[in-house]
């Protein structure tokens, strides 16, 4: 082995905004192109509007205006705006910003004075303006590096700070803000901040109950079994209810943060409404009979967080402050004092919570026999599990790489043999379906043990018992794009959203976007997504090149699957819009319901059969508003 020269030379120093571009990861997860919640491009608008809505908490500015357009990002808001001559470090310089002095920013999200350097640095183009007391700044940046820098002048302006940037796409390939994603993100702040008004891309958010609000809005209200319980105290705020759903669900946040991976506030809760239920009702209930169904949120407020990455997804604090007592003895003994004054006050609440939670016992025991049989026999085909073909790192491992974690689904095994083939095996896994899955709509749990495909597929993503210990990341349907594959899709969509909405909510279910045509000549090979893709393509191309038509997956050879699932792979996010998941799948998966009847006659269409169009992209096929976006 050849001898490496290690000297002086080999020390490289990097200024601020080379390491962040060099380290993108460290600073904002992981990077995507938007099709996921949690994906850079989101982190950075975070970043940008954590800083307006600090400026809200410390009593300065009530409206914060935001606008995306072609890629385009502007956030103004109307607080105390940035010292003038503070303007150029404060997005500049790390470990310069006003939340280091305790006095001007108490609770704040962000501490460290790097979020806003983060943004600057992975913008092609940043523009910060700051407007105080009839003054006003501005200085404008190219990927961090300072290429305007206008003198001070006068305003009319009302203080406060406006921030414009464009993510850099050489970092963020292909990427596009989802607008449901984005309003996803601006509801939790209104509702985590009574009296704030944000108005996005001409859309008024305004909360007035705060979680109570956000629970009523992403809850299935026609389906829960009691009034919301809202529960308010200094530092504090719970509001919870139990539904017809499976599973758990849960909404946390530490001083305005989302914590979408949950932390000690969240364990801590989670065992608290345990703790005092069973102290109430003087009965030692299962932990999980208790839980089973619950809809909650908890948003607590704590000096000096500490998380458990720059993203702030996960509260690792023990402490709500320095010297106050510990997160888990501040939440228990609120939900203890409070729940139990509420439940004595409220005696139909208390009756419909306990006729939940043995009707939920009921059901476990039901499943009993079934379920240890069917895990028996999980357990051994897990041994040598033909369906499942296994990455090396998984989603609950503490990996760099386990934002990266995929579980493709796929329909047959010429599909599933071009993924396996061409998939990255540290990160990439294979399911493969036989045929059509069941219809489980209005099925119990039961079937999920009865049925083997299911029984294999909850294993293999380990969500038996919740998503805490989830194996994988990404759920990504792969299947045709014709009727058969679009089928399969909707089953499997009725599968998790049946027995695992939370799969769901929390964003980790995709469809998996694959080429329908190859157009290419001599010097270059184009791949489309669809019919104006092709298009396009041909005129790039002109003097009649060749073009092959995917009809299924098993078509694409698997040194070409390659580059359709590596780092330019497409993906659309399975996002509910309506929260009444069981009219929803009512409509959609029920036994031929005259509303879908109605809707079949009235938009039936014959198209020709053009083997050169896909009729699922035609340009004159009518297409129709789902109530789940894909």
């Amino acid at each position: 082995m050849a001898e490496v020269n290690y000297s002086e030379d080999s020390i490289r120093s990097l200024d601020w905004k080379e390491h962040i571009r060099l380290r993108p990861g460290m600073y904002i997860g992981k990077l995507g192109d938007g099709s996921a919640y949690d994906d850079g491009i989101y982190v950075l608008l975070k970043e940008i509007i954590d800083n307006s809505i600090d400026e809200f908490v410390m009593g300065a500015g009530k409206t914060i205006e935001i606008t995306i357009s072609d890629h385009k990002v502007t956030v103004r808001d109307y607080g105390r705006g940035i010292p003038l001559g503070k303007v150029i470090d404060c997005v500049s310089k790390i470990n310069t910003g006003g939340k280091y002095d305790s006095k001007a920013f108490q609770k704040s999200v962000g501490l460290n004075g790097v979020g806003t350097k983060a943004v600057n640095a992975l913008s092609n183009n940043f523009i910060v303006q700051s407007y105080r007391d009839g003054r006003t700044k501005i200085a404008e940046f190219a990927k961090g590096e300072l290429i305007r820098d206008e003198a001070e002048k006068e305003t009319s302006q009302r203080n406060g700070t406006a921030i414009n940037f464009f993510p850099d796409d050489t970092i963020f390939r292909h990427y596009r803000f989802i607008p449901e994603f984005v309003e996803t993100m601006i509801w939790n702040y209104v509702f985590l901040n009574s009296g704030l008004t944000i108005n996005f891309n001409g859309q008024k958010f305004f909360s007035e109950r705060g979680l109570y609000d956000l629970l009523n809005r992403n809850s299935d209200t026609e389906n829960i079994r009691y009034p919301i319980i809202h529960l308010k105290g200094e530092d504090i705020e719970i509001a919870m209810t139990h539904g017809q759903q499976y599973g758990e669900e849960y909404y946390s946040f530490v001083n305005g943060q989302n914590t979408t991976q949950g932390g000690t506030h969240q364990a801590a809760f989670r065992e608290a409404v345990v703790s005092t239920i069973r102290d109430f009702y003087k009965k030692n209930y299962e932990a999980s009979d208790i839980r089973a169904s619950i809809v909650a949120a908890i948003s607590i407020k704590v000096q000096e967080p500490v998380f458990e990455s720059q993203t702030k997804t996960k509260l690792g604090s023990q402490n709500i402050g320095p010297e106050g007592p510990s997160v888990r003895t501040f939440i228990n003994d609120f939900v203890k004092r409070e729940l139990d004054n509420y439940l004595h006050k409220n005696p139909a609440t208390r009756d419909a919570l306990e006729k939940r939670i043995l009707q939920s016992e009921r059901e476990r025991k039901d499943i009993a026999g079934i379920k240890k049989l069917a895990n028996e026999r999980a357990k051994k085909a897990s041994l040598h599990n033909r369906k499942l073909r296994d990455c090396k790192l998984h989603f609950d491992e503490n990996d760099e790489r386990k934002q990266e974690t995929t579980l493709f689904i796929t329909e047959g095994d010429s599909a599933s043999g071009s993924i396996t083939k061409s998939r990255d095996v540290m990160t990439q896994a294979v399911f493969s379906l036989k045929g059509k899955p069941l219809n489980c709509f209005g099925l119990t749990k039961k079937v999920v043990y009865e049925n083997e495909e299911f029984n294999l597929l909850q294993h293999a993503l380990n969500i038996e018992d919740g998503i805490d210990g989830l194996r994988y990341n990404n759920i990504v349907v792969a299947t045709d794009a014709d009727v058969d594959g679009m089928h399969i899709r909707l089953l499997l969509m009725t599968f998790f959203l049946q027995f695992f909405p939370d799969l769901v909510k929390a964003g980790h279910v995709f469809i998996l976007q694959t080429p329908l045509f190859r157009v290419r000549n001599k010097k270059e090979t184009i791949y489309c997504y669809s019919d104006e893709e092709r298009r396009n393509a041909i005129a790039k191309l002109g003097n009649k090149p060749e073009i092959t038509r995917f009809k299924g997956l098993g078509e694409i050879s698997p040194e070409e699957f390659g580059l359709f699932i590596g780092k330019d792979i497409r993906l659309d996010p399975v996002i509910l819009k309506d929260a009444n998941i069981k009219a929803l799948l009512e409509y959609f998966m029920g036994k031929n319901t005259p509303a879908r009847q109605l809707h079949i006659v009235n938009n039936l269409r014959v198209e020709k059969d053009d083997e050169s169009v896909n009729p699922l992209i035609a340009e004159d096929l009518e297409t129709v508003e789902l109530p789940v976006a894909v």
